[in-house]
């Protein structure tokens, strides 16, 4: 090959170097192209920074570059995790490794690059042989007792991305030491191996298929969780798979605890890498997300629509209100009802266990109406970080202590029925909720009586939550410098607007004045922001930045003191009041440039 020179010393090397480490010609040539045109500042960026690999693992859009996730980025990942599992795990190679992928672009050749990698260093790995569903990744590591479990996904994110997930042992995500010691061993182990490019046949004795086994056995342990008495009639519900991998897994489900049965979205229940029917395909995102769901739904007289995400660890759940309105149900609602679900239902199972043996699980930017149930009902509540790692964790410590972890959540529609996958699971979490339905409906009513009927029980939740997108992480990091540099007093600030603040919790520096030494209970994290405000009217608000995608997120919540008197429709005044004050007085997007969220 001809060098090309940019006029950049440090672009040049590494253009030099991609160029000799990378085979893949798609890429090669988009890297010379660049080059080429002079495309210093894109060189740049793709160059001359890496993905980061955090507890999220990797999640980045597809291209050629360090910045990007391609075959080379995806073979010195997992030359590093390899490394790192080696060196920390002794049975590795007697263990092995699983390894899922789900329908996007390149998902499936990333996954035997990976599984090429290892099986170069001896480990066996357990590849998919066909697209997968995300929990079936972090079901297959414990029914395999493999050392760790890699699923290559980028969920609900826009087409153009891909990513790459890593289970440990305990079938958890990782969190750390493990993610600094990969991300170290990445660092050192960054010049590809010729054998690991070797994908054509794969077929050795190091490689085996756990699909059918994890088919198998996953639904067996469904129809331990739900169960219903043969005179029980069935619920017709109607599914969309947004373009991703869930339906089959959803339908054989339904066919292994029966009275479920699913009408299909058809233009969105295959699997298709384009996403052509939605702009986000993210249930979570609302009416535009679940358009053709509700359309399919009217079409059949359909009460129920269940939605997952594509690589269906999430679910989105929306009901036919008598108005003849949909309600599409928050994360945090939906959280509300299976909580009340979980402890009914094992309450009905095994009356004399002792509640404080019990455990549910809830992230901190989550509603805490878990916590105002347990608080009722005896059983333990924890809240944990952020993300189902820390919450994936936590029920592996409580199970190896010989206690029942019933259901974990967080706001983003992510459920976790049971304790034999331990982390969400759109499939297990659906099946659960027509489990719930077909009760209620027994009872004479519908999900939203019901979610009614909690909060007239355990106290109003309400909550509030969205988000404004930035592509500049210095303009993020300084509005929450100003946060804590409030109007330039060197302090955070006292009130927002006229709600004065009582506590504030910043898990970014480490900083919590609720607690006598000012130090925070949870762990702190530099490499993200996450400030917490505790109201004096009973509001509780944090904000914080994704750990995969460019935005700023705002999580609210009002539970007014009953003793005030204060109504619902006067609490959701006074909360809708509250988030434009943080808006116009923290996020302040028309200063920053800050782009809202599209309704």
């Amino acid at each position: 090959m001809t060098e090309v020179r940019t006029g950049d010393g440090d672009v040049d090397a590494k253009v030099k170097e991609w160029m000799e480490w990378d085979k893949n010609e798609t890429t090669r040539e988009e890297i010379l192209k660049l080059a080429k045109d002079g495309e210093v500042e894109s060189l740049k960026k793709r160059l001359l920074h890496r993905m980061e690999f955090g507890t999220a693992g990797l999640r980045a859009r597809m291209g050629a570059g360090y910045s990007m996730m391609n075959d080379l980025t995806i073979i010195q990942t997992t030359q590093g995790l390899c490394k790192h599992l080696l060196q920390t795990c002794q049975t590795a190679c007697t263990d092995g490794v699983v390894i899922g992928y789900d329908g996007r672009y390149n998902s499936d050749r990333f996954a035997k690059l990976a599984t090429a990698v290892f099986i170069n260093k001896k480990v066996p790995v357990y590849l998919f042989s066909r697209m997968c569903a995300t929990p079936y990744v972090a079901y297959g590591v414990l029914m395999c007792k493999a050392a760790c479990g890699i699923m290559v996904t980028a969920s609900h994110n826009p087409k153009e991305d891909n990513g790459y997930k890593v289970y440990w042992g305990n079938g958890s995500q990782i969190i750390s030491p493990h993610d600094k010691g990969i991300a170290k061993s990445i660092l050192e182990s960054l010049e590809p191996l010729p054998t690991s490019w070797e994908i054509s046949d794969l077929s050795g004795p190091l490689v085996k298929d756990p699909y059918p086994d994890v088919f198998q056995k996953y639904n067996e342990d469904l129809s331990k969780l739900v169960q219903f008495n043969d005179d029980v009639p069935s619920l017709v519900f109607t599914y969309t798979a947004m373009h991703g991998v869930g339906y089959p897994f959803i339908q054989e489900a339904c066919r292994t605890v029966g009275h479920l049965k699913v009408i299909p979205v058809l233009e969105q229940v295959e699997a298709d890498p384009d996403f052509p029917t939605v702009k986000y395909p993210n249930p979570e995102e609302g009416k535009g997300a679940l358009k053709l769901a509700m359309a399919t739904a009217d079409a059949n007289n359909c009460q129920l629509i269940l939605a997952n995400d594509p690589d269906a660890d999430r679910l989105a759940v929306a009901e036919k209100l008598k108005s003849g309105e949909w309600h599409i149900f928050s994360g945090n609602e939906l959280g509300a009802l299976f909580g009340w679900w979980s402890w009914t239902h094992y309450r009905q199972k095994y009356p004399d266990t002792p509640a404080k043996d019990v455990y549910m699980l809830a992230s901190t930017v989550s509603s805490k109406i878990l916590g105002s149930i347990a608080k009722k009902e005896g059983f333990c509540f924890e809240e944990t970080l952020t993300g189902f790692k820390w919450m994936g964790n936590r029920s592996h410590d409580h199970l190896q202590e010989g206690k029942t972890v019933l259901f974990a959540f967080e706001e983003a529609i992510g459920f976790m029925c049971g304790s034999c996958v331990l982390d969400k699971d759109g499939v297990s979490a659906s099946v659960v909720m027509g489990q719930m339905v077909l009760y209620l409906q027994s009872q004479g009513l519908t999900l939203y009586d019901q979610l009614n009927n909690v909060y007239q029980k355990y106290g109003f939740h309400l909550s509030s939550n969205s988000y404004y997108i930035c592509h500049d992480p210095p303009t993020i990091e300084k509005m929450f410098a100003e946060i804590r540099n409030y109007n330039n007093t060197g302090k955070y600030p006292e009130s927002c607007g006229p709600y004065k603040i009582k506590y504030i919790r910043d898990l970014t520096v480490g900083y919590d004045n609720s607690q006598s030494n000012n130090k925070p209970l949870l762990p702190v994290s530099k490499s993200s922001q996450m400030i917490t405000f505790t109201f004096e009217n009973g509001c509780v608000a944090t904000l914080r930045t994704s750990g995969t995608e460019p935005k700023i997120k705002y999580y609210t919540e009002h539970c007014p003191d009953p003793t005030t008197g204060m109504d619902r429709k006067s609490a959701e005044a006074e909360l809708q009041d509250m988030v434009q004050c943080i808006i116009k007085y923290f996020y302040q997007p028309e200063k920053f440039g800050f782009i809202a969220r599209s309704s």
